[in-house]
C-alpha cells in the first residue's frame, strides 16, 4: 500500500514510518522542514518526502493525491496555551480539504482517550473537536484514543521519568490521585498497524490501553520499584493547576506550555472503554511495569529512535530552522577562537564535538553553564534538563540542552547551534574543522545578533566571562582523556 504519514517527524510518526517500510508498504512522509527529516540508508527507496504545512492551504497542483490511506498525527500540545485549539481545528481542515481530493480510503487518526465530554481539559476537547472535523469528511475515519504513552522518550514517560529519579520524597498535587490508563508504545504501534486497510473499522472510534487502571501516584511508585528506588509520595489538595504546572516546569525537563497541557489533561480520569480491538488483531497488551522495563532497555543501549524534545521547537521566533541557518553578516557581536590540532587527532576531536552537552556537559566550567540554565527556568525558559536524546549522535533538529541543531555535517567536522534560551537576541555556536595549506585547525565562534539596548546589554555583561569560558572549552574539547574542569 501507498500511506501519506503525517507528523513523520514527531515522536510517533519516527516509529511508525519504520514499521509501515519493514511491512512493505510505500510512504510518503509530510515534513515542514525536509532538511532536518533524516530518513535512513535502507528505507530511502521506499520513502519520498512531501513538504508541507497545513497550517497552509495545500497546493494540489503539486501534492501527491495517489495514495490508499493516510496517517494523521498532527497536534500542538506543546506549542500554546491558549490558541492551540483554533490551530489544531485549523489544521485537521486544511489536511481534510486536502485527503478529500485524493484516492484514500481511509484516515487513521491517534487521539486521547474521552471518557465524558462534560468534563474535559482543552488539550481534549481540542482532540475530540479534530475527529469531529476528520470524520466529516470524504474519506473514512478510524479514530484509536489513547491515555498516557509509555515509550522511550514520550513527554509523559519523561516526566514520570524526570520526578522519580530527581526527587525521592516529593510534595505532589491532588491530581495524581486521578485514574489513567496507560499503553506502551510497542502497543500503540501494534493497534496503528492493525486497522490500516481494513474496512471493519472505518468510521469507528476505539480506546486502547494496557489492562493496568493506575493513579498517576501509582504510576510513580511503580516506575520506582522498576528502577529499584525508594520514593515516598505525599499529596496535598492546596495546589492550583498553575502551581502545578509550575511545579513540573521548574522540576522535568518539560516547556511551560507543554506543563500547563499536561495538568490540565491530568484532572480527568481517562480510562478506556471495552473493546475487542487487541484480540482481534492478537495483541499481547503489556502491563505498566513491563512496558517501563522495554523503555529502559531501549534507553541502556541508546537506540531511543524519537524523542518528544526533538519534534518541537520550544522558544523560535517561528517555526522554521531554514532562515537561522545563515548567520547575519552585520549588527552582530562574536567570540572566534581557533586552535591548530593533530591531523591523527580529527576523527576523535570531531567525536568529542558531537558528544557536547547531555550527560558529557560543555567541557569547561559546566557550573557556571548549570547556573544559565537555572536563570533560564526561572525566566520562563528550558534550561539545561532537556539534554539530548543520543550521547554521540546529532542530527538536524535535534534538542542540545537549550540549543538546538541547525547543522550536522560530520564529515566536514561542522556543527552548528541555535540558542532556544530567553535571549534579548538571536545566538548561535559554532565547531568547524578546516585545513588551511598544510595545517588542520578547528574553529569555534559565538556569535550574537542583539535586540535593540537590551541585547547589547546583555553581550557587554557576559562578555567578561567569555574569555576563560570560550577558551576553556576549547581547549578541552581537543583535549583527549583528561578530566574536565
Amino acid at each position: 500500500m501507498r500511506i501519506l504519514l503525517t507528523g513523520a517527524s514527531g515522536y510517533i510518526g519516527k516509529r511508525l514510518l519504520v514499521n509501515l517500510v519493514e511491512a512493505g508498504h510505500e510512504v510518503i512522509a509530510c515534513v515542514r522542514e525536509p532538511r532536518r527529516f533524516h530518513i535512513p540508508k535502507k528505507f530511502k527507496t521506499h520513502v519520498t518526502i512531501f513538504k508541507v504545512d497545513f497550517s497552509d492551504p495545500v497546493d494540489l497542483a503539486t501534492a501527491p493525491l495517489d495514495f490508499d490511506a493516510a496517517y494523521y498525527l498532527i497536534h500542538s500540545l506543546s506549542t500554546g496555551i491558549g490558541n492551540f485549539k483554533e490551530k489544531e481545528a485549523e489544521m485537521a481542515q486544511t489536511f481534510v480539504n486536502y485527503i478529500d481530493q485524493s484516492t484514500a480510503k481511509q484516515v487513521v487518526y491517534l487521539t486521547g482517550i474521552v471518557n465524558t465530554s462534560n468534563e474535559l481539559s482543552a488539550h481534549l476537547s481540542s482532540r475530540l473537536k479534530v475527529e469531529t472535523i476528520l470524520g466529516a469528511g470524504k474519506v473514512p475515519l478510524t479514530a484509536l484514543r489513547a491515555g498516557i504513552i509509555i515509550g522511550s522518550g514520550s513527554a509523559s514517560f519523561e516526566l514520570i521519568r524526570d520526578l522519580v529519579e530527581k526527587l525521592p520524597i516529593m510534595i505532589a498535587p491532588k491530581w495524581l490521585n486521578t485514574r489513567c490508563q496507560p499503553i506502551g508504545i510497542r502497543n500503540v504501534l501494534q493497534f496503528l498497524m492493525g486497522v490500516l486497510g481494513k474496512e471493519k473499522y472505518y468510521h469507528q472510534h476505539y480506546d486502547i490501553g494496557c489492562k493496568d487502571v493506575l493513579t498517576y501516584k501509582e504510576m510513580l511508585l511503580q516506575y520506582a520499584e522498576v528502577r529499584n528506588l525508594k520514593r515516598w509520595i505525599y499529596t496535598v489538595p492546596v495546589m492550583t493547576p498553575r502551581l502545578s504546572s509550575y511545579w513540573l516546569f521548574f522540576i522535568t525537563s518539560t516547556s511551560y506550555n507543554l506543563a500547563v497541557n499536561l495538568v490540565n489533561s491530568m484532572k480527568v480520569d481517562v480510562i478506556c472503554e471495552a473493546n475487542n480491538l487487541a484480540e482481534d488483531f492478537e495483541i499481547e497488551l503489556f502491563d505498566y511495569k513491563t512496558s517501563v522495563g522495554m523503555a529502559f532497555s531501549i534507553i541502556e543501549k541508546n537506540t531511543i529512535i524519537s524523542s518528544w524534545k526533538d519534534s518541537f521547537s520550544s522558544s523560535l521566533p517561528v517555526g522554521s530552522l531554514e532562515e537561522f541557518t545563515i548567520l547575519p553578516e552585520h549588527g552582530t557581536f562574536s567570540d572566534y577562537r581557533e586552535k591548530i590540532i593533530d591531523p591523527n587527532d580529527r576523527e576523535r576531536i570531531i567525536e568529542n564535538i558531537w558528544s557536547i552537552g547531555g550527560e558529557t556537559g560543555w567541557y569547561y566550567a559546566d557550573w557556571l553553564w548549570k547556573i544559565r540554565g537555572y536563570l533560564d527556568k526561572l525566566a520562563g525558559g528550558i534550561g539545561l534538563r532537556r539534554g539530548r536524546t543520543h550521547p554521540t549522535q546529532l542530527e538536524r533538529g535535534d534538542a542540545v540542552d537549550f540549543w538546538r541543531v541547525l547543522e550536522a555535517d560530520r564529515s566536514r567536522g561542522h556543527l552548528l547551534l541555535f540558542a532556544e534560551m530567553k535571549l534579548p537576541g538571536e545566538a548561535w555556536l559554532e565547531f568547524q574543522i578546516k585545513e588551511e595549506g598544510n595545517k588542520l585547525k578547528i574553529s569555534q565562534r559565538a556569535v550574537f545578533f542583539p535586540h535593540g539596548i537590551s541585547g547589547r546589554l546583555y553581550w557587554y555583561s557576559v562578555v567578561p566571562f567569555h574569555y576563560f569560558i570560550f577558551q576553556g572549552m576549547l581547549d578541552n574539547l581537543v583535549k583527549a582523556g583528561e578530566k574536565r574542569i
